[in-house]
């Protein structure tokens, strides 16, 4: 059986993978019954640290690809990464075959605008779970508002995942910038310790409902989530195509007795590069949109994808091979 290695860049690698494609080639020749048997096809997908859904929505997806992609020959392995904008650039230089991003930090890659040194050929495999984020204090801390986060020490996401992407626009439009404050980076694990012992003063934590995060936090203390404006809410909406309402239910959390009416702040999704192969694509999204109820299995998250999640556009092209898939069962909406 032939073994095939996507992204191998390296000299030594190189000729391994040769070695054992031709060492494969050779046992096939001599067994016939070898020859119905696909070629492996060693696939990578970035997702982000531990501690947030990405880590966890990444490895489910991964899962499913290789419980249902034994026809293909497909071996999926989820990376942990620093998140988003690694992810983009790992894709771009073939590192990656396929990565989670925040849609809001793939906005602005895709455009090679807000920082980008160019423009990154990423493309959209599927819309997945919304990143419903908020700012969230210690109850009795004396911090209810975004506006009173000025002067405080406050964590904004870990260094290098493009949380600013995001973070930035939605200060913004309160009127209220970064060098109001004290900014930390942390992973949201981390920023829940530093919340706990005080190190910092509010924390920026989000993702698909319920954040594992979160539910951390509320479980160890008394936590308020601080509100968005209505004006400010529309104003993102109106702006930015990744933006969009979100609601947590009430109980979501402990202590959580009132719905909080927040903010997708670019939801999750699945990325691909533009070079990536078509019917490589159209195959990983049949794969798991077909296999969707095994990813709500491993995570709830696997609920978006749903034909009206699925293919909702947030501002990054789709990838010929996903829009056939789409194209095929009717959902694609010219």
């Amino acid at each position: 059986m032939a073994l095939i290695y996507r992204n191998v860049s390296s000299g030594p690698r190189m000729r391994v993978a040769l070695l054992m494609l031709l060492l494969g080639t050779a046992c096939s020749a001599g067994d016939s019954s070898n020859d119905t048997q696909p070629s492996r096809v060693f696939l990578s997908t970035g997702t982000a640290p531990p501690g947030g859904a990405f880590f966890v929505v990444g490895s489910a997806l991964a899962e499913v690809v290789n419980e249902f992609g034994s026809s293909y020959g497909y071996s999926v392995t989820a990376e942990a990464t620093s998140g988003s904008q690694e992810n983009i650039r790992r894709l771009a230089s073939g590192e990656l075959d396929f990565a989670l991003s925040n849609a809001a930090i793939s906005y602005f890659a895709v455009r090679g605008e807000s920082g980008w040194d160019r423009a990154y050929p990423v493309r959209a495999v599927m819309t997945l779970a919304p990143n419903v984020a908020l700012f969230i204090a210690r109850a009795g801390d004396n911090i209810s508002a975004l506006d009173e986060l000025r002067d405080k020490r406050v964590t904004v996401g870990p260094a290098g995942a493009g949380f600013e992407y995001f973070v930035q626009p939605l200060l913004n439009a309160h009127g209220i910038a970064y060098d109001d404050f004290s900014p930390l980076n942390a992973t949201q694990q981390g920023a829940v310790d530093m919340l706990t012992d005080g190190s910092a003063d509010a924390v920026f934590l989000g993702g698909a409902v319920p954040t594992a995060s979160i539910t951390q936090a509320a479980a160890s203390m008394e936590i308020v989530f601080l509100p968005f404006g209505e004006t400010e809410k529309k104003q993102l909406v109106d702006e930015f195509v990744f933006f969009r309402p979100a609601t947590i239910p009430a109980e979501t959390y402990r202590g959580q007795s009132e719905s909080f009416e927040g903010l997708d702040v670019g939801s999750m999704h699945l990325i691909t590069s533009a070079n990536a192969e078509n019917d490589l694509v159209y195959n990983v999204t049949k794969l798991l949109y077909e296999n969707r109820e095994r990813v709500v299995e491993k995570h709830a998250a696997g609920r978006a994808i749903n034909p009206n999640n699925v293919v909702r556009d947030t501002g990054t092209e789709f990838h010929p091979g996903a829009i056939r898939f789409y194209r095929e069962i009717g959902i694609w909406a010219e």
